[in-house]
C-alpha cells in the first residue's frame, strides 16, 4: 500500500521524444533561439540544419559549436534549401520542424508547401498569416492535415494574445473588437515623447536601442501592425484583407522612397508634425498612441490616436504591447492581455514554447 501511494504521489515523468529542428535565419531572434537550445528546454531538441540567406550548416559537430551563429556569418555551405530538408527528413525523430526566423515572403510562401510535406512550422514570420487573404487560406487547408503551424512569435512576440483569442473563438465567445498597441517600437516612442524633446531624437535613441529596424520606415510605416491585426481578426473568424484597413505612415510621402542613409539624414522632418498632434493632444488632457482596432462590424484602423487617462493604453512602459478583447461574454469590461511585446529574447522563447507543444 506504502509503494502505491508513493507512486501515486510522485508519478513518473514521461521521456519527452526528440524533435529534429531546422532554423532558418540567424539574425537577432534565431541566435537568441540557439542560445535557448543550450538550456534544459532545449534538451530534446536536435538541431539537424541551419542557415542565413547565405550559408547553411548540417554537420552536427559545426552545429554543436556555441559561435555557430557567428561562423555561419563568415562562411559555411552555400545556402540549398533541398539539401536542408533532406537532411531534416532524414532524421530518425517523428517530429520534424522547420523553424522560420526569418522575415521573408519568399520563405513565409512555402509555409505551406513544407507543412504538406508532413513538417511542423514555428514562425515568426507574418509575410503569409498576415499577408493576402489567399496566402491564409492555403496556410488554413495545409494544416488541416494535421500537422502543426506554431505562429505565437507573429503577434507580441509570445505574449498569450493569439491563444487566448483562438480559445474564446472556439468556446464559442464572438469577438467585437479587438484594440491596443501592437508594436514594441511605437509603444517606446510614444510612451516616452512628451514634447519636451525632438520626436527625431527620440527615434535615434530607440534605433540604438534595437527597438526599431535599422530603416526605422518599416516600423513607421504601420504596415507591421496592419499584419498583426490581420492575423488577429482572421484568427477570430473574420476574413480581413489588407485593403480593408486603414493604414496611417507616419513617414511624409517625401521621404518614403529616397535612400535609407537619407531618410536618417532628414529625420528632423518628423518633429513638427508631431510636436503638432502632441499638442493638440495634451490640451485635451490625452496622450498620443498608435493603436491597431478592428471592430465586428468590418471597420479596421491602424494610426495615431488621442486616448484618455482612462484607456488601458495610457499608462503602459517601456516597450510593451497591449491587447484589449471586447466579446460578448467580455462585454462591459475587455480581456486585456498586456507585457514584453518585442526583443529576441522573448520571441526565440516563444518559438521554444511552440516546439514544445507538439510533444
Amino acid at each position: 500500500m506504502n509503494a502505491v501511494l508513493a507512486e501515486a504521489e510522485c508519478p513518473r515523468v514521461a521521456t519527452r521524444p526528440e524533435v529534429a529542428v531546422v532554423l532558418l535565419g540567424t539574425g537577432k531572434v534565431g541566435g537568441a533561439f540557439l542560445q535557448l537550445l543550450r538550456t534544459p528546454a532545449g534538451a530534446n531538441l536536435r538541431l539537424v540544419g541551419a542557415a542565413n540567406s547565405r550559408h547553411q550548416q548540417t554537420q552536427p559537430a559545426a552545429l554543436a559549436e556555441r559561435r555557430l551563429r557567428e561562423r555561419l556569418d563568415a562562411a559555411g555551405e552555400p545556402r540549398d534549401d533541398r539539401a536542408l530538408l533532406a537532411t531534416l527528413h532524414g532524421s530518425t525523430a517523428q517530429d520534424k520542424v522547420i523553424i522560420d526566423a526569418t522575415a521573408s515572403g519568399e520563405l513565409a510562401a512555402r509555409h505551406p508547401e513544407w507543412l504538406a510535406r508532413g513538417c511542423h512550422v514555428v514562425t515568426a514570420n507574418k509575410a503569409l498569416a498576415g499577408g493576402e487573404i489567399g496566402g491564409w487560406h492555403a496556410l488554413q487547408a495545409a494544416c488541416a492535415q494535421g500537422v502543426h503551424y506554431g505562429d505565437s512569435a507573429t503577434v507580441g512576440a509570445g505574449l498569450p494574445a493569439l491563444s487566448a483569442l483562438r480559445r474564446l473563438h472556439a468556446c464559442g465567445d464572438k469577438l467585437t473588437r479587438v484594440e491596443g498597441v501592437f508594436s514594441g517600437s511605437f509603444s517606446y516612442l510614444f510612451n516616452h515623447y512628451d514634447g519636451r524633446q525632438p520626436f527625431s531624437t527620440l527615434l535615434r535613441e530607440a534605433c540604438a536601442l534595437g527597438y526599431t529596424e535599422p530603416d526605422p520606415r518599416a516600423d513607421l510605416s504601420g504596415e507591421d501592425v496592419a499584419r498583426k491585426l490581420l492575423i488577429l481578426a482572421r484568427a477570430a473568424g473574420f476574413p480581413l484583407q489588407r485593403s480593408d484597413i486603414e493604414v496611417e505612415n507616419l513617414v511624409p510621402e517625401a521621404m518614403r522612397g529616397v535612400p535609407r542613409d537619407e531618410f536618417l539624414g532628414r529625420l528632423g522632418e518628423l518633429d513638427a508634425p508631431i510636436a503638432a498632434r502632441h499638442a493638440n493632444a495634451s490640451g485635451h488632457d490625452h496622450v498620443l498612441r498608435y493603436l491597431a482596432r478592428f471592430d465586428a462590424d468590418g471597420s479596421a484602423r491602424v494610426g495615431l490616436v488621442e486616448v484618455p487617462a482612462t484607456h488601458p493604453a495610457a499608462h503602459l512602459l517601456g516597450a510593451d504591447n497591449l491587447f484589449a478583447f471586447s466579446t460578448t461574454r467580455y462585454a462591459q469590461r475587455p480581456l486585456v492581455i498586456q507585457g514584453a511585446g518585442a526583443g529576441p529574447e522573448v520571441t526565440a522563447q516563444a518559438l521554444l514554447g511552440d516546439i514544445l507543444a507538439l510533444a
